[in-house]
């Protein structure tokens, strides 16, 4: 029997969309407010779900503590009030949108997660805008 277990966590991030390769007025057309050369920030949300059969002998998918530890090494303390474009290795080279944001998190985590356990991250980059990834 599967069960999908989920912990949130949040973390507060600025960043500047754009391309290097690009001028001012296609980045402007394409990212708008987002290209912001003095970059701009978000509250993230983040929902990280792990899915798997329940252990007969803990009752537990994951300890939920071994989970939140994790989310605070792997993701919050790499993320959380950092400029994602100069700060975060991932990024700089790679555009800090949400999609890819979204998939560094997963990456971050899913070493760390039981290969036979499903896992799910969802970021919300604002209340009404949120990407969703499961490998």
């Amino acid at each position: 029997m599967k069960v999908k277990v989920s912990r949130k966590a949040h973390f507060n991030a600025a960043h500047r969309l754009y391309r290097q390769d690009w001028d001012d007025k296609k980045n402007n057309a394409v990212f708008g407010k987002c290209n912001n050369p003095n970059y701009h920030g978000h509250n993230y949300e983040l929902v990280v779900s792990v899915t798997g059969d329940i252990d007969p002998e803990t009752g537990f998918v994951i300890d939920m503590k071994i989970l939140k530890d994790l989310i605070r090494s792997e993701i919050e303390d790499a993320l959380d009030h950092k400029n994602l474009n100069v700060e975060v290795p991932e990024f700089r080279t790679l555009n800090p949108t949400a999609e890819n944001i979204v998939i560094v998190i997963y990456n971050k985590l899913r070493p760390h997660i039981d290969a036979g356990k499903e896992l799910e991250v969802i970021l919300y980059e604002t209340p009404r805008n949120f990407v969703t990834y499961n490998g």
